[in-house]
């Protein structure tokens, strides 16, 4: 019987290279489906309040709605590994609040991992829930909870300054015992140099072919989401005039008097 894959199979993975595959999932149903695929990682992202809450960001996600989908994703009994999102104000406050709010998402929500985003100013926090043997994937570049302080969704180290930051970033989230590290938004170069530095895989999402792996949006490549469709996003499959067709026959039968017949019926 296949086992669960841990941090320590997806490290593996980048010594043997081995790409490593991420989706976002937010459900129970969506879960099953990925898990049967094969997905080596499932992220319940803090993006689920953009694509199915319809939030215009991810700040307003609270623990409560990460605890919710956490536990919807792990009722499928995947077999890859599930890291949860810390949203917004969940670690930034105190370390306290941080190691309390990462127990909770492995006690009540039942992930094997925590994610959260911060390179050097995330030092203290990274090490503070490692230290509670939760194992912690870091985020650099392009942090979707900092979007005001970087003026929108931006690539991140184009300049040089900028690319020596976010190098200095990786090590340091490294150094602090996360067992990965996602890259969003950099250029393809430097994402390929911080691959190369670090020891730990690199997840990479709009930073090019050379990190050890690559996550997506679940909503994005389905064609399900039109709130936003950045550069990085290839849409494998457009389900919205499937679903459109679905639902207006539907609709037309039920009007029409075709649905429900005889067969759907009990005596």
């Amino acid at each position: 019987m296949k086992r669960n894959k841990t941090v320590l199979d997806i490290q593996k993975m980048k010594a043997d290279r081995e790409k490593i595959t991420v989706l976002t999932c937010y459900d129970y149903a969506t879960a099953r489906i990925m898990d049967g695929c094969g997905i080596d990682m499932m992220l319940v992202g803090d993006s689920v309040g953009v694509v199915c809450a319809g939030y215009d960001n991810t700040l307003p996600v609270t623990m409560e709605e990460m605890i919710y989908h956490t536990r919807a994703v792990m009722r499928s009994e995947p077999k890859a590994l599930v890291v949860s999102d810390m949203p917004f104000l969940s670690y930034q406050i105190d370390l306290a609040t941080a190691r309390l709010n990462a127990g909770r998402l492995i006690k009540e929500g039942g992930a094997a991992a925590v994610k959260l985003e911060g390179g050097l100013n995330a030092v203290s926090t990274i090490e503070a829930i490692v230290a509670m043997d939760i194992p912690v994937m870091g985020h650099i570049g392009l942090t979707p909870q900092s979007l005001h302080r970087m003026g929108g969704y931006r690539v991140q180290g184009r300049k040089e300054e900028q690319a020596e930051k976010l190098l200095a970033d990786a090590r340091a989230v490294e150094g602090a015992g996360a067992f990965a590290v996602v890259l969003e938004g950099i250029p393809m170069q430097l994402a390929e140099r911080i691959t190369h530095e670090l020891t730990i895989p690199t997840i990479g999402i709009g930073a090019g072919p050379s990190c050890d792996g690559q996550v997506l949006v679940i909503h994005d490549i389905l064609g399900l989401c039109e709130k936003y469709s950045p550069k990085f996003v290839k849409q494998y499959v457009d389900l919205k005039p499937i679903m459109a067709e679905a639902i207006n026959a539907y609709i037309a039968e039920v009007k029409g008097g075709a649905f429900p017949t005889e067969g759907h019926s009990f005596r």
